[in-house]
């Protein structure tokens, strides 16, 4: 079996990176509405700062704010959201956790998932998805 015909595993996504204008700011709301926690790597310098749960979380690297600003609205080449899987008891607390804390938020069923989204305060979309089905039945179905 050649290297190419191995398959891949997968465990879980790391981290998403993402620009942030004030990462002050952007580490409080991680803090504050997710629960996520700072990591800064001493011999990686000022940035990134890692913000993490488990094993999951955001890099934030600070926004060049002089480079040309992008329409936020513009579905060209860009990342569109990023999401954190939570189980359902975790859902019902982040739809209490946002509303307390105010926050915009909207609430899609995705058939198999439930998800709600929200802003982080630089616009991008953070969503926490729960399934709603069996959990073996539903993966199980996407290795046939």
């Amino acid at each position: 079996m050649t290297g190419v015909d191995q398959e891949l595993e997968l465990r879980f996504l790391d981290h998403v990176a993402i620009r942030v204008i004030d990462m002050e700011v952007s580490v409080a709301w991680y803090e504050k509405v997710l629960g996520l926690k700072k990591y800064k790597l001493k011999k990686w310098g000022d940035f990134p700062i890692f913000m993490f749960a488990n094993k999951s979380g955001v890099a934030l690297f600070p926004a060049n704010t002089n480079d040309v600003e992008l329409d936020p609205s513009s579905r060209n080449v860009k990342i569109d959201h990023f999401a954190f899987n939570v189980d359902n008891v975790n859902f019902e607390k982040a739809k209490k956790r946002y509303a307390a804390l105010n926050l915009e938020f909207n609430i899609q069923n995705h058939h198999y998932f439930h998800s709600i989204y929200t802003k982080d305060p630089d616009g991008h979309t953070v969503e926490l998805t729960t399934l709603i089905m069996d959990e073996n039945e539903f993966y199980g179905a996407l290795k046939k």
